[in-house]
């Protein structure tokens, strides 16, 4: 037995010997001749670039609408092109046949805020000879407004509730907590706190938003890429729902789930099978808003709240323009609990008794707040 298992483990060690060496080279043979070959592939390919883009430049910023002026430069007059195209964000804006070899993307293509690519390809002898691709950042073109807020009503909550989702439907709050070993989706009584009904995840698992669409709810959770779907009165599970992202934060706008994944991207899904459908990249008039997390739908605009924050961010959803931040510091005044640590997290919003609702992980209290400029 110790022999064929010495015999077993040689023969594993080449294999694995062989496999090391495969994967260093991108092939079997020698690493410096790869990297070589390599090298002389990106020279000839810089030879036969017959274009450059002068302007504008990697990451350049723009505002949302704002015309931008793409100028390419012919790297050598003796081999002109037979024709550019121009791309902006995945689409065909331009085709241009003979110089100025310039064109000025229109305005309608850049009414959505994000990090977009700018994409030029030149032809020769009816083959594309030169691609060259350039990601700028258009900014929003409002200055978002900044408000406060008003206590109309403060309610028990639980404070072993570590809060990442929050909705109401029907007279009571749905709120889903984090944490592994201890996530739970629970039904709970606005005015007492009390649960009144409750399922445990499986240990391994950390939940995070959660939504109402056509009496289901939708659960997602952080890393393991699965969420699920209930029946909303008995908590059954329906359905299982996957995703290629963190999920973070869950609302429902119109026919569409929405989700944040706690970078500056909301995704809008189709309920049924769950895919993604569209998306947004959410700046105001300086920079991204990233960190999203809890979400909710009021009134036509997605709000969020920005994690580690006292804010929440409001957002057009057709643009991902923001449009305000609403700042809640101070809401909750108890010696007993750290802000900096457990955070604001969670917006519920009553659309019958136009009320909205604001908690925090592990907070011992929810309030019904107004917004005020």
């Amino acid at each position: 037995m110790k022999s064929n298992h010495f015999e077993y483990l040689f023969t594993l060690s080449v294999l694995l010997m062989f496999i090391w060496a495969i994967s260093c080279s991108g092939r079997p043979g020698n690493k410096e001749n790869y990297l070589k070959a390599e090298t002389v592939n990106s020279a000839e390919g810089t030879r036969s670039k017959i274009i450059t883009i002068k302007s504008p430049e990697e990451n350049s910023d723009f505002k949302a609408g704002e015309r931008i002026e793409v100028i390419i430069e012919i790297t050598d007059p003796g081999r002109q092109p037979d024709s550019v195209t121009v791309s902006f964000d995945g689409q065909k804006a331009a085709l241009l046949r003979s110089a100025p070899w310039t064109y000025s993307v229109p305005s309608s293509f850049t009414k959505n805020t994000g990090r977009k690519s700018l994409k030029v390809t030149a032809f020769r002898d009816g083959k594309a000879n030169t691609t060259i691709t350039r990601f700028l950042i258009i900014n929003s073109d409002i200055v978002p407004k900044h408000y406060g807020y008003k206590v109309i009503h403060t309610y028990p909550h639980d404070r072993d509730a570590f809060t990442q989702g929050l909705f109401y439907d029907e007279g009571v709050l749905y709120e889903g907590t984090g944490q592994e070993a201890s996530s739970t989706l629970r039904k709970v009584e606005l005015e007492t706190g009390k649960v009144l009904q409750q399922l445990n995840l499986p240990s391994n698992l950390f939940g995070e938003g959660i939504t109402l669409f056509n009496g289901r709810i939708f659960e997602v959770t952080w890393t393991s890429k699965v969420g699920f779907v209930y029946d909303k009165s008995t908590f059954r599970q329906i359905n299982k729902i996957y995703y290629q992202t963190q999920g973070w934060g869950l609302t429902t706008m119109n026919d569409k789930i929405v989700m944040s994944d706690g970078t500056n991207v909301i995704y809008f899904f189709e309920p049924e099978m769950f895919t993604v459908v569209s998306r947004i990249e959410v700046y105001d008039n300086e920079q991204m808003v990233d960190s999203l997390n809890e979400l909710e739908y009021i009134n036509g605009e997605i709000w969020a709240n920005i994690w580690m924050t006292d804010r929440i961010v409001r957002i057009d959803p057709a643009t991902g323009k923001v449009l305000g931040y609403i700042n809640l510091a101070g809401i909750l005044n108890d010696p007993n609990t750290d802000t900096k640590v457990n955070v604001l997290n969670g917006i519920a919003y009553d659309k019958a008794g136009n009320r909205i609702f604001v908690t925090g992980k592990n907070w011992p209290k929810l309030f019904e707040i107004r917004i005020t400029e």
